[in-house]
C-alpha cells in the first residue's frame, strides 16, 4: 500500500505505530485529505511580500522549457520583479514560515507523533503552472501538504534509483529520473517522502505547497561540532610531545613511536562521557539550522516584573526563532532534567523542563509548575530575548 485516506481517527490514514513501522524512513506514502477542505492561512501575495524582507530566507526558481535551463536566485526580492516573471514555469520558496506565521506554525501540532526536536521548519512554495524545482533527492524526511491548487508529484520508489546529478544546472538536479508512481495532489492531501527517494513536483495550476521538513544532521556535522567543543576545552599548551625521542635511523620516516604519541594526543576524543555527550547534543540540535538570532528588545522586564504581570493575566510568549528540547539528566537520575534552548543548557526538575520546552506561551498556572532552578532559567531566557511579555489588556469600565 502506498496510498491511504485520512479519517477522523487516523490523521495518516493508518495508526501511527503502523506508519512508523512500515513507512517512516522506508517508503513513500500518499495521504488523501489529511486536512479535509484545507484553506491556506496566507495568500501567494503574502508569501511574495515576505520574500522581499531581508530577514526571510527566500529563493526563486525559473525554468526555460525550450532550452531546458534552470535558474536559481536568492532573496530578498523587489516587489516589482514578480510581475515580470510571467504566468508560468517559476516557483517562489520561503523557508521557516512557521516562525513568521502563527497559523502556519499551528500545523505542527498534528505532527506531534514525531519528536518535536526533529522538526526543522515549514517551507512554503508558490508555483505558477509548470513551476517546479526539478527532479531531485532530499536527505531528510518531508511531508508535502498541498495547501492551494494542484501539483503533480512523481516519485521513483525503486530499490536502486539513478543518483547521478546534472553538471549544467545551478540546482542539484538528477541527470535521470524514472517515475515509478505519479499522483495529482489536491488541497489537504499530504505526500510523505523518506530520505533519498527521487521525486519531482510540477504545478498543474497556480498552487501552494507546505513542506514540513525534518532536521537530519550529517555524521560529518555531528563529528565536527563535537570535536570543536572538545577542542575548545583543551589548553593551548597541550600539544604533540616526544620527550622520549631517540635518534631516528631514517629521518624522513614517521615511526611507530610517533604514531603512538599521536594516539595519545587524540585520546581526548574518547574521554567525553555519556553525560557530557547528551548535554552537547541537546545544545547542538537546538541551534542546528537556526532560523535567525534571538536577541532582547530595548525594554526587557525583570523576572519579578514578569511574574507580577502574569498574576494579572499577562503571558510570556516564546520568540519564534527560539528552539527548545529537554532530556533526562542521565539514566537513573529520576526527577532531574536538562533544558536546552537554542544552544544553551539549564538544569532543573523534569516538570519544569517539560513546561519550558513545550509551552509557547507561559501563564500564571504554567509559572507555578516551575521549580526554583526553572524560574532562574526563565529569568535568564527572558533577559536574552527568548520570551517577551504580553500584558493583559485593560478592560474599560
Amino acid at each position: 500500500m502506498i496510498e491511504t485516506t485520512a479519517s477522523s481517527r487516523h490523521f495518516l490514514g493508518l495508526p501511527v505505530t503502523e506508519f512508523l513501522r512500515d513507512y517512516w524512513q522506508k517508503k513513500p506514502l500518499l495521504i488523501r485529505q489529511a486536512f479535509p477542505d484545507y484553506q491556506a492561512p496566507l495568500s501567494p501575495e503574502d508569501l511574495a511580500g515576505l520574500a522581499c524582507e531581508d530577514a526571510a530566507l527566500s529563493r526563486l526558481v525559473t525554468y526555460k522549457r525550450k532550452s531546458d535551463q534552470w535558474q536559481l536566485r536568492t532573496g530578498p526580492f523587489a516587489e516589482a520583479e514578480f510581475p515580470k516573471l510571467g504566468n508560468k514555469d517559476w516557483t517562489l520558496l520561503v523557508q521557516d514560515m512557521d516562525k513568521w506565521d502563527s497559523d502556519v506554525r499551528a500545523l505542527l501540532d498534528r505532527f506531534r507523533f514525531l519528536p518535536a526536536w526533529r522538526v526543522d521548519d515549514i517551507m512554503i512554495s508558490f508555483a505558477t503552472p509548470g513551476g517546479s524545482v526539478g527532479p531531485h533527492v532530499d536527505q531528510y524526511d518531508v511531508f508535502l501538504l498541498q495547501a492551494q491548487g494542484h501539483r503533480r508529484w512523481q516519485v521513483d520508489a525503486s530499490p536502486n534509483p539513478p543518483r547521478a546529478f546534472r553538471s549544467d544546472a545551478e540546482l542539484k538536479l538528477l541527470e535521470r529520473f524514472d517515475a515509478s508512481d505519479e499522483w495529482v495532489l489536491a488541497p489537504g492531501d499530504i505526500l510523505y517522502l523518506p530520505p533519498g527517494v527521487p521525486h519531482h513536483g510540477e504545478a498543474v495550476d497556480a498552487c501552494m505547497t507546505f513542506s514540513i521538513g525534518m532536521r537530519a544532521p550529517s555524521q560529518a556535522e555531528l563529528i565536527v561540532d563535537l570535536a570543536e567543543e572538545l577542542a575548545a576545552r583543551l589548553p593551548e599548551e597541550a600539544r604533540y610531545a616526544d620527550p622520549d625521542l631517540v635518534e631516528p635511523s631514517e629521518p624522513f620516516e614517521i615511526d611507530e613511536a610517533a604514531f603512538a604519541r599521536v594516539d595519545q594526543a587524540l585520546s581526548a576524543l574518547q574521554s567525553i562521557g555519556a553525560g557530557e555527550k547528551r548535554e552537547w547534543f541537546g545544545r547542538f540540535i537546538t541551534r542546528y539550522r537556526a532560523a535567525g538570532e534571538v536577541s532582547a528588545g530595548p525594554r526587557v522586564p525583570s523576572l519579578a516584573g514578569a511574574v507580577a504581570s502574569l498574576a494579572k493575566g499577562g503571558l510570556l510568549l516564546r520568540h519564534p526563532f527560539s528552539r527548545a528540547a529537554w532530556a533526562a539528566d542521565g539514566p537513573g537520575k529520576s526527577g532531574n532534567a536538562l533544558l536546552f534552548v537554542s544552544g544553551e543548557s539549564f538544569r532543573m526538575d523534569r516538570r519544569s523542563a517539560h513546561v519550558l520546552a513545550s509551552y509557547d506561551a507561559l501563564d500564571d498556572a504554567a509559572l507555578a509548575k516551575l521549580d526554583d532552578a526553572g524560574r532562574v532559567a526563565l529569568g535568564e531566557l527572558l533577559q536574552r530575548g527568548h520570551y517577551h511579555l504580553k500584558r493583559a489588556s485593560r478592560s474599560r469600565g
